[in-house]
């Protein structure tokens, strides 16, 4: 068994923070960190915290790709993505202190062309039947989402277990393939069943929908109000620890690292939810990822029913 990700748009995100930002002036910095992203890079790198390995495949572009590269690589963990013209984007985030607001500069990325797509399909197409492949983030230029159907038919029929975490329409569609798991998140099961969560209540019955239209697992994000698990069988629900946000970017990507680790290591779906929701509030409460070293004080305030 092996598990892979694919980040379709990788990215350099740059974190900045400055006492003040004033037009038409030099504003000094007092903090910065460059960290190399993009959802199944974090996932990869959460997986190996965990001390599952993996490989990562994508598209990386010029000397901000080969960055990233470099980075997980030094990891330990292994890569196979596909180079096309350009450059892998920067995002910038700055954190303003006098107005207590962030900023977030978030760019396209490189046009990726067709003989590129078609290399990517060719690489699934080799996965071993068996495997995990997690598919994260947004589409760069030049991808169209039906790609995510091709995806999804590929390894429905090389019995390889697909992940999803994308927002676009498309994911309802991949539903026939029966994903072996989709993360949506309030918004995105809102834009693909029509209809609002207004309760915990409410939000079991939606995931469960994906579930019985052919998703096996669903990881429903609530934010700060916590998760929900479903299946066609049962589903549960774990609220979110207190504490304080620091930043959200990363945190359902560590919430479903850690819940793909635990399942794997044969934990039972309580403890899995349980684990994955502390281990994706440590993220929220911090700057990067997860360490996992208040990961246990967090389960403490973590009932899952």
């Amino acid at each position: 068994m092996k598990i892979y990700t694919c980040t379709l748009n990788l990215a350099i995100d740059l974190f900045i923070e400055t006492d003040e930002m004033v037009p038409l002036k030099v504003n000094r910095t007092i903090d910065d960190d460059i960290q190399a992203n993009g959802k199944g890079i974090n996932v990869s790198l959460v997986l190996n915290k965990l001390g599952y390995q993996s490989t990562a495949l994508g598209f990386k572009a010029g000397f901000t790709g080969q960055f990233i590269e470099d980075e997980i690589n030094q990891e330990g963990i292994q890569s196979n993505f596909i180079e096309v013209p350009g450059n892998t984007r920067i995002n910038v985030f700055t954190k303003v202190n006098n107005e207590g607001k962030e900023y977030k500069l978030v760019n396209k990325g490189p046009f990726v062309p067709q003989k590129a797509i078609r290399s990517l399909l060719e690489q699934i197409e080799q996965i071993e039947p068996g495997s995990y492949l997690c598919l994260s983030g947004s589409f760069p230029r030049g991808v169209k989402p039906s790609l995510l159907i091709e995806i999804s038919e590929i390894c429905y029929q090389r019995n390889i277990n697909l992940i999803i975490d994308n927002s676009s329409a498309e994911v309802i569609e991949t539903l026939p393939f029966k994903p072996f798991l989709v993360k949506p998140n309030e918004e995105e099961i809102y834009e693909w069943l029509g209809k609002a969560i207004g309760s915990i209540d409410d939000a079991r019955q939606q995931a469960q929908k994906l579930a019985e239209l052919g998703a096996q697992h669903v990881l429903l994000s609530l934010g700060a109000k916590g998760c929900v698990y479903a299946s066609k069988e049962k589903t549960l629900f774990g609220n979110s620890p207190k504490g304080k946000v620091i930043n959200t970017a990363c945190s359902g990507d560590t919430l479903l690292a850690t819940f793909l680790a635990n399942y794997l290591s044969h934990k039972s779906l309580k403890d899995a939810l349980r684990e994955s929701i502390a281990a994706g509030s440590s993220t929220a409460f911090r700057q990067g990822l997860t360490d996992f070293s208040d990961v246990e004080e967090l389960k403490k305030q973590i009932k899952i029913k």
